[in-house]
């Protein structure tokens, strides 16, 4: 069998079994997606961006994957039930999924805050995990049990000023994976949270703006530079392997060093 040279897993550990990625078009999520392909699994992606969504999956199944896209929207509930269908319907099963959907919204001081920014933010970071726990978990008791991976952030464990609502959208998300796992620790469901620091994606880019800006953000970390989308990747099919099996409520830090300074 051919090594995986970005997850370091083996062609075929996953095979027989069935990845959801939500928010899986582009960046973390798509280098997710490729990464469960590669180890076997076949895999539906969702998210709202039809064209990406399709490339993605168009991608997996030129490299001779199984891949299956679907859009849905997680801050509407029907959305995320019909997609658990889809994926129930398509593969007879669901043994792993990574809920990667998440915005950043606007940075600023406290007291010039909004409530559309508050809504939005926790529409999507918040309430659409939690539609997407409430019925990936049903979906896996029925497959025989399985691992969710749900993303957090570095700012779900620190502060930083003028970015007051994408942290606590991130604090939340913790928390509510954390007492999620509690609930289906004898289930034979685990739970765990991501929790990156820098890594290049648009958000990044998004973030930053400036060359300037991206070296100083980069120095941040104790390793000066950011991190890849594959090594993200590559942690979460860690947590969804045999490998962690002894592993869940846990929020794993990928990020250079950030938390330890």
């Amino acid at each position: 069998m051919l090594a995986n040279k970005t997850t370091g897993t083996l062609r075929g550990d996953m095979a027989g079994r069935v990845a959801l990625v939500v928010g899986g078009s582009s960046g973390i999520g798509r280098a997710t997606a490729e990464a469960f392909a590669e180890a076997g699994a076949s895999v539906v992606i969702a998210a709202r961006r039809d064209d990406e969504g399709r490339a993605t999956a168009e991608r997996i199944v030129s490299q001779g994957g199984a891949a299956k896209f679907v859009r849905a929207d997680v801050v509407r509930e029907a959305d995320v039930a019909a997609l658990v269908r889809e994926t129930m319907s398509t593969y007879g099963r669901l043994d792993f999924a990574f809920n990667n959907a998440g915005i950043e919204g606007t940075n600023r001081s406290i007291v010039e805050e909004t409530e559309p920014n508050f809504d939005a933010v926790f529409g999507v970071n918040v309430k659409g995990m939690m539609f997407c726990l409430k019925h990936e978990i049903p979906a896996m008791l029925e497959s025989g049990g399985g691992a969710i991976v749900n993303m957090a952030s570095t700012a779900g464990h620190i502060s930083f000023a003028t970015g007051s609502v994408y942290g606590a959208s991130k604090h939340a998300v913790i928390g509510l994976s954390a007492a999620a796992a509690l609930e289906y620790a004898r289930s034979g469901i685990r739970i765990n949270t991501v929790s990156p620091g820098a890594i290049q994606t648009d958000m990044i880019d998004r973030i930053t703006g400036t060359d300037e800006g991206r070296a100083a953000f980069a120095h941040q970390h104790p390793m000066g530079r950011f991190g890849l989308p594959e090594e993200v990747a590559s942690t979460v099919l860690f947590l969804c392997s045999n490998g962690a099996s002894f592993i869940t409520g846990h929020a794993l830090g990928i990020d250079g060093g950030y938390m330890a300074q």
